[in-house]
């Protein structure tokens, strides 16, 4: 047995080969989660009309008031490592867990580390790294890090609990939609697929590094987009583990509104279908295209094409759902902020609510 700590062997130092998934396509499905919670007796939402958020509506965190100007954002998220660089590992889940926070109109404050660590098959000194490529990205969001947790474990996975700061009267929610909302996202798609084929050894090298840049590029700037045009954004979410359209149909149904998508307008990260013909589809993502095939009508698209926008997303993009008249306000923000992939992808409409149509 190795000692604590230590690896016997270079070759195991390649950590996606630790991990029995990638970055958020490790999170149980939405058919999973909804039967646990089905389950579940003790999450009846409490009656506090201090709590603005909550369980109700699937959002991407809870947000509390303490005060009249001032409410908290709390949120956490952590998973197995998605690229074979402990740094950069760090770096994506701190993105990753900070992106709820500016989901919900936030800034970040102070995060944990949440850290599971395989102490006699990976050296510590991976562990310092992926820890410091963490705080780099929450020093960069002028958050801190206070302190953290971590257990012994198999199977390394890593993450923050994080709480943020936001107005009570600006906080974002998944509802609030209204039909002839323009749909904008502000991130390609792609980067589940991207980890699967660094998985599997199958991933060109620039490909990787563009993912890298994507899953480490804060949602900040497209927070503070998405702020400038004020009350015209109606909802907002990110568009993480559960893919666009999970994302989407959460948004949807917490607004009892309809979509329609123009499949050829969402932006898709350049070499990602080629993957995709090499069946670099990952397991989350078939879990998440068989549960939104209950509420999205496909029309003549192709399988792969689906997978796209049904992909499992680590640290991906803002889904804002804006009025229409602030809509080329919102996309020049964006643009200006940093985001040049942020496009028109949709409409909201007034059918079935949760019903997501493509076209």
């Amino acid at each position: 047995m190795a000692a604590p700590g230590t690896t016997t062997s270079s070759d195991d130092l390649r950590l996606t080969r630790f991990s029995h998934g990638a970055g958020c396509g490790c999170k149980l499905s939405p058919t999973d989660l909804r039967t646990v919670l089905g389950l579940v007796r003790g999450l009846t939402p409490p009656d506090d009309p201090n709590l603005i958020v909550g369980l109700d509506t699937a959002d991407d965190a809870a947000v509390y008031r303490v005060r009249d100007d001032l409410a908290i954002v709390l949120t956490t998220d952590f998973f197995t490592p998605i690229v074979d660089d402990p740094f950069d590992w760090g770096r994506i889940a701190a993105t990753n867990a900070l992106s709820d926070v500016y989901a919900m109109g936030g800034a970040p404050l102070l995060a944990l580390n949440l850290v599971a660590w395989p102490r006699e098959g990976l050296p510590f000194e991976l562990l310092a790294r992926v820890i410091d490529g963490g705080a780099a990205v929450v020093q960069s969001a002028g958050a801190i890090v206070g302190g953290g947790h971590s257990i012994d474990d198999p199977e390394p996975k890593f993450g923050l609990a994080v709480v943020g700061t936001v107005e009570p009267d600006r906080v974002w929610r998944n509802a609030g939609a209204r039909p002839g909302d323009q749909l904008v996202l502000t991130k390609p798609l792609g980067l589940g697929v991207i980890s699967t084929a660094v998985k599997r050894d199958a991933a060109p090298r620039p490909l990787i590094d563009t993912a890298i840049d994507l899953m480490t590029t804060l949602n900040a700037g497209a927070r503070n987009a998405g702020r400038s045009v004020g009350a015209a954004v109606h909802a907002v979410t990110d568009i993480t583990g559960f893919g666009l359209l999970g994302h989407l149909g959460e948004m949807m149904r917490a607004s009892d509104v309809s979509a329609t998508l123009t499949l050829g307008d969402v932006p898709i990260i350049d070499g990602v279908r080629d993957l995709v013909r090499d069946g670099m589809v990952a397991g989350g993502t078939q879990r998440n295209h068989a549960f939104v095939s209950e509420f999205v009508d496909w029309g003549a698209h192709e399988p792969n094409e689906q997978y796209l926008v049904a992909d499992a997303q680590t640290s991906g993009g803002l889904l804002f759902a804006v009025a229409p008249e602030a809509t080329a306000e919102l996309v020049a923000a964006l643009n200006e902020a940093g985001t040049p992939a942020a496009a028109v992808i949709g409409t909201v409409g007034a059918d079935a609510a949760g019903s997501i149509s493509l076209r």
